[in-house]
């Protein structure tokens, strides 16, 4: 079997893709004092994970960015919520990992599926 014979197969075989989310955002302050601050993370979602007949949520999963230290978010959106012309964002609220005896709240919205079809 050529190599192209090989992936042909493999992509009929396989489950159509679903879509992402785009997302950018910035955690909530933590800590008191000089040690007060907050974190950077950006990223896509994961595809489509159904609920239920007619709803899907997506997961996260990132790093903030380093200060001197970094948390990871690990979360599912909300379903989505329409936006108009067929098109959706998800919101999501939780909180990062405990690192350096504290976490960070986060409460964001994806970007918008297909921005530009």
């Amino acid at each position: 079997m050529e190599p192209n014979e090989e992936r042909v197969s493999n992509e009929e075989t396989e489950k159509p893709q679903t879509h992402v989310h785009e997302f950018v955002a910035s955690t909530k302050l933590a800590e008191e004092g000089e040690d007060r601050h907050n974190h950077r993370f950006a990223g896509v979602t994961s595809e489509v994970i159904p609920k239920g007949r007619h709803s899907h949520v997506h997961r996260i999963t990132v790093n903030t960015d380093f200060l001197d230290h970094h948390h990871e978010v690990i979360i599912e959106t909300g379903p989505p919520i329409p936006v108009g012309n067929g098109k959706h964002v998800h919101f999501v609220k939780g909180m990062t990992t405990i690192i350096d005896n504290h976490e960070h709240e986060l409460e964001f919205a994806t970007l918008i599926d297909r921005p530009l079809v």
